[in-house]
């Protein structure tokens, strides 16, 4: 049943973006890492809310959900699998590999090709589907070739077992090496108001049509402090602090996909609320010379 939140909320404001070798999607999708438990580590608190929050983000209109095996780990595509099976027509699963988990908040690479395949099997039987929508390299493991690892990535998907690739945490000249190897669809790097170290990666992707996935984009960090420029212009537009943070990356390029994540229905609700908040130029220009 709809209701009048789910009327001022349209996803499909945000526009569209269509990724290589997969389709369209919509550019504001969910990113499913914190409906685990705490450190990105085992079980969320309550199994159920966090279903429900991946149901309401698809009742809402996102058709676009990344994930990795290493959330939880396994957790978070067993949830999806839980929540969404069988999925609703158009609706795009991304997951990533090629993280190991040592405990809450460790992290480390690992990118044996064989590694590789083992966990996109693993992806697979999670996520209950014979294709993964988007795999992407969660790091290249610098212990690795990355040929080796790249060329693992070709091979599953001349294999059928994924349709499109991505990079994630790259550098232009590591897409530039992948290129060689796959065709690029996505990368997935840290990018937001306060962190824009990856403001080459995301020229170089706008400028080849790869689809950019900022991790954590709602970080504001000082910007949002209650005064700062952030909550002033989030004031004047009668939008809350994330809506304008989201609204800003939205804006930065039009490949830009972000995937606030959340386990909590009204922040959900207030992020996809940034769907229908365009910036003024006074505001972009603001913010642009905050950081």
């Amino acid at each position: 049943m709809s209701t009048a939140n789910d009327q001022a909320i349209d996803v499909a404001a945000a526009g569209t973006f269509d990724i290589k070798d997969l389709g369209t999607v919509r550019r504001l999708g969910f990113g499913a890492m914190r409906i685990t438990g705490p450190g990105i580590w085992g079980e969320p608190a309550d199994r159920e809310a966090a279903r429900a929050v991946l149901r309401r983000a698809v009742e809402l209109g996102v058709d676009f959900i990344d994930t990795a095996d290493s959330y939880g780990p396994a957790v978070s595509e067993e949830i999806i699998a839980e929540a969404l099976h069988p999925y609703p027509a158009g609706l795009r699963i991304a997951t990533k590999a090629g993280l190991v988990r040592t405990g809450p908040d460790g992290w480390h690479p690992l990118g044996r090709p064989e590694y590789l395949r083992q966990q996109v099997e693993l992806s697979l039987r999670r996520l209950r589907v014979d294709v993964i929508d988007l795999f992407q390299l969660h790091r290249i493991d610098p212990t690795v070739p990355a040929d080796d690892q790249f060329g693992l990535l070709k091979q599953l998907q001349d294999e059928g077992k994924v349709r499109a690739l991505g990079l994630s945490q790259v550098s232009v000249d590591e897409i530039k090496a992948a290129q060689r190897v796959f065709t690029v669809a996505t990368v997935q790097n840290r990018f937001n108001l306060t962190d824009r170290s990856s403001a080459d990666v995301l020229e170089y992707a706008t400028a080849e049509g790869i689809g950019f996935i900022p991790w954590a984009p709602v970080s504001a960090g000082e910007l949002a402090r209650p005064g700062g420029p952030v909550d002033t212009i989030a004031r004047d537009l009668g939008a809350t602090p994330a809506q304008v943070a989201l609204a800003w990356v939205l804006q930065a390029s039009p490949v830009m996909l972000p995937i606030p994540g959340t386990g909590s229905i009204p922040h959900l609700e207030d992020n996809l609320g940034a769907a229908t908040l365009t910036l003024p130029a006074a505001a972009v220009a603001e913010l642009d010379a905050a950081a």
